[in-house]
C-alpha cells in the first residue's frame, strides 16, 4: 500500500523557500518558520507571490515531487515537475479506449450521484427532526429522484452524451438543496447556486478552493500510476485542461469536498469575516480562512473509511491513488470494470 504522505502548503505571500541538506525550509522576512524533510513530503503547493530557489527546485524534481502553484486565490498558475514516469503501454492503452469508454463514464456517474444522494441521506438522518415538512418532503423528493437516476445510469443503454445530460441532471437536483444542509445561523453563508470564476458567494469561494486541492491530489495520484491526467473519459479534452483528473474526481467531490465545506460552516469555524467582497460581486478567502481550510483538509485526508472493492480501511488520502489504480488495472483489462469509490 502506498504510503500517505503530506502535502506541504505555503499561503504567506512574501515567504521564501530553500533547500537546506535534505530539507525544505520555509523562511519569512529571514526567519526561518518551518522545516520538513523532503522524504515525509508527497507535493509542494503555494499560494500567490512566493519565492523557490532554484536548488530547491531541482530537488523537489529529482525527489519526485511535484510543485505546483496557485494565485493567491487558488487557481492554477503552473507546475514544475521531473521526468515523466508514465508507463508507455499503459497510456496507449488509455488513448485507445478513450473515445470509447461508455461503462468508464458510467462507473464515475454512478459513484459520484450516489455519493451526492449519501450526502443528501446523512443530513435527513442528523437533522430530520428540524427541517419543515415542506424541506424534508424536497429533501426526501431530490434523494428518491437521484436514485432514479442512479437506475437509468446503470442500466440504460444511453451514449456518452445522454450519460454526461443525466450528471447534469442529477447535479442540478443536488444543488438545488444544497441550502437545506447548511445549519449555522449566519446569514451570509447560505447558499444561492453554483458560481465559479469568481465564486459570487461565501460557500462558493469554500467549495471552489476545496476543488482545486482535490483536482490538484487526483492529478498526482493518476500521474503517479501512470495514466496521462489530461485524456479524459467524462470530461471532453480541452487544451490545458486535466479531463481525467476532473473526471476521477466527480465521485469523490461530495464526500471530501462537499462535507468539508458543510462542517466548516456548521461548525462556525468559518463565519462572514473570514471573506473579502470585491466591487465586481467576486468574494475571496482570506488568509487566515485559507489557513484553517487547508488545516481542515490535511485532516480529513488522514481520516479512514472502509473501501468496499478492497474490503479494508484506507485513509481518504489515498482514496486517489487507489482509485486510479483501480482505474489503470481496468484499462490493462485486468479487471473486467472500474469499480466506483462509495461513500457509506
Amino acid at each position: 500500500m502506498k504510503k500517505l504522505l503530506n502535502t506541504m502548503y505555503v499561503t504567506t505571500e512574501g515567504a521564501n523557500l530553500r533547500k537546506d541538506g535534505e530539507n525544505i525550509v520555509a523562511e519569512i522576512d529571514g526567519t526561518e518558520r518551518s522545516r520538513v524533510p523532503l522524504h515525509m513530503v508527497s507535493s509542494v503547493v503555494v499560494f500567490g507571490a512566493i519565492f523557490v530557489t532554484p536548488p530547491l527546485m531541482a530537488a523537489l524534481a529529482s525527489a519526485g515531487i511535484t510543485l505546483t502553484f496557485l494565485d493567491r486565490n487558488g487557481r492554477f498558475q503552473a507546475r514544475l515537475e521531473g521526468p515523466v514516469s508514465g508507463n508507455v503501454l499503459l497510456r496507449r492503452a488509455q488513448y485507445r479506449v478513450s473515445d470509447q469508454s461508455k461503462d468508464i463514464v458510467r462507473s464515475f456517474l454512478i459513484g459520484k450521484i450516489s455519493n451526492q444522494r449519501a450526502v443528501l441521506r446523512r443530513a435527513l438522518r442528523d437533522y430530520g427532526s428540524d427541517y419543515s415538512i415542506q424541506e424534508r418532503d424536497r429533501l426526501e423528493t431530490v434523494t428518491n429522484r437521484l436514485g432514479y437516476i442512479i437506475r437509468r445510469v446503470e442500466y440504460s443503454d444511453s451514449t456518452i452524451d445522454l450519460l454526461r445530460g443525466s450528471e447534469g441532471e442529477a447535479a442540478a437536483l443536488y444543488f438545488s438543496v444544497f441550502d437545506y444542509l447548511i445549519r449555522s445561523p449566519d446569514k451570509t453563508m447560505r447558499w444561492t447556486g453554483r458560481s465559479r470564476r469568481p465564486p459570487r458567494d461565501r460557500v462558493n469561494a469554500i467549495l471552489s478552493f476545496l476543488y482545486t486541492l482535490l483536482t490538484h491530489d487526483c492529478r498526482s495520484a493518476l500521474e503517479s500510476i501512470g495514466l496521462d491526467p489530461a485524456v479524459g473519459f467524462l470530461h471532453r479534452d480541452r487544451p490545458g485542461r486535466p479531463s481525467l483528473a476532473l473526471d476521477l474526481m466527480e465521485e469523490l467531490r461530495p464526500v471530501l469536498a462537499d462535507r468539508l465545506a458543510l462542517s466548516l460552516i456548521n461548525r462556525r469555524q468559518l463565519c462572514s469575516k473570514d471573506f473579502i467582497s470585491q466591487d465586481g460581486g467576486a468574494v475571496l478567502m482570506t488568509d487566515d480562512c485559507r489557513r484553517t481550510v487547508l488545516i481542515a483538509w490535511q485532516d480529513r485526508k488522514r481520516a479512514e473509511k472502509q473501501h468496499a472493492f478492497l474490503d479494508e480501511k484506507v485513509p481518504f488520502g489515498l482514496v486517489p491513488y487507489i482509485q486510479a489504480q483501480m482505474l489503470a488495472r481496468h484499462i490493462r483489462g485486468d479487471i473486467d470494470a472500474y469499480p466506483p469509490w462509495f461513500w457509506k
